[in-house]
């Protein structure tokens, strides 16, 4: 298989290998029957990164084969938004005659919208000066004529500049209501934009008549935060990276929600926080004591959580867990099994034809 090409004939059957792995990670701990979530077979990524390669006069996209590191000409990524795929010959033309654009140009990022809108980074191995600037905008101006919602970022070392803005903004049609999330470029965002909305619908789904406030870490921009306000009285979100939390409370204010409450902390701080093991100045005028939460949400890196925060994680009645890593997952799940117990179980194919499985459980106190 090339880049330009996907498997999709073989789709059902990886996924269903996905499923069958996912139970056998699950049969431990005595969980139901999985909620299995699909991915469209083509175009679902709204991210991609391609290093830059100059062959004499030409210049083209490659990715580089996980196995072997040979190095391989994309063209076309249908794996990627067709907004993606639309732009990708447009910059390669733009640029392949423009010795200013493309000296030292080593690698492009690409961030798309399923709102049509993109932000498009340039990576080079050289200082940027005024001569690139002006050459940027005109090739932003140009494919702006064309009809394209674009945004383009220069970076170097230590050099970072937005002719424009470094984000793009999301609208995401979630169980009958429309929800904006601002996206920076260079933060994380859900790469797959068909499965976040059936995750954050599966999500609503479960925890719908909960009782009292949800306690989230690792909330990133917002993207269950807002969406889970709803089902909640009052939400209290935690995030350590500074643009992700000036994104999320964009989110909030952009989105109107008047019951979502971010503050800047990773989850281990939060965790010595409510432990009285330590006191961040962060809270101060935050009366954690008025939070009533019953419902706790994570969404943690492949690591998982460390042993304190499961620890907290323990103490609530609810326990939403969204992983990328179900071995980290099953690791976790024999300590929060000693004291809940799993009520459902989804896989969500965010990744399709690789290894990598995403899948989200909830869990209940044992009576």
């Amino acid at each position: 298989m090339t880049p330009e090409q996907l498997p999709t004939e073989n789709y059902a059957t990886q996924l269903e290998e996905k499923v069958t792995r996912l139970q056998g990670m699950m049969a431990p701990f005595n969980a139901p029957e999985i909620d299995v979530f699909r991915s469209p077979v083509s175009h679902y990524r709204m991210r991609a990164e391609f290093r830059v390669w100059h062959d004499g006069d030409d210049l083209y996209h490659i990715i580089f084969d996980q196995q072997t590191r040979q190095r391989i000409r994309v063209d076309q990524f249908p794996a990627a938004s067709h907004l993606i795929n639309q732009l990708m010959p447009l910059m390669m033309e733009a640029m392949r005659n423009n010795p200013v654009l493309r000296r030292k140009l080593f690698q492009i990022d690409y961030l798309s919208t399923m709102s049509n809108r993109i932000v498009i980074s340039l990576l080079y191995h050289r200082a940027l000066d005024e001569e690139w600037r002006q050459a940027a905008e005109a090739l932003r101006d140009t494919v702006r004529r064309q009809g394209f919602d674009l945004h383009l970022i220069g970076r170097a070392t230590k050099t970072k500049i937005c002719l424009d803005q470094d984000f793009v903004d999301e609208c995401l049609p979630v169980d009958g209501k429309e929800i904006i999330y601002r996206q920076v470029e260079n933060s994380f965002t859900q790469p797959n934009a068909a499965m976040n909305i059936q995750m954050l619908e599966w999500a609503l789904e479960v925890t719908q008549g909960a009782q009292g406030d949800l306690l989230e870490l690792y909330c990133g921009n917002g993207n269950f935060s807002l969406a889970l306000a709803r089902n909640f009285r009052r939400v209290l979100a935690t995030e350590i990276a500074k643009p992700s939390v000036n994104a999320a409370q964009y989110n909030i204010a952009a989105n109107q929600i008047d019951n979502v409450q971010i503050i800047r902390m990773s989850a281990e701080e939060f965790t010595q926080a409510m432990n009285g093991v330590r006191q961040f100045n962060r809270l101060e005028g935050i009366d954690l004591k008025s939070y009533e939460c019953e419902t706790i949400f994570v969404d943690p890196p492949r690591s998982g959580l460390d042993n304190e925060t499961v620890k907290l994680v323990q103490a609530y009645q609810q326990i939403l867990y969204i992983s990328c890593n179900p071995q980290t997952l099953s690791d976790n799940l024999e300590t929060l099994c000693e004291t809940h117990q799993i009520t459902r179980v989804a896989l969500f194919d965010q990744f399709p034809y690789t290894h990598h499985m995403e899948c989200g459980v909830l869990l209940t106190r044992r009576r």
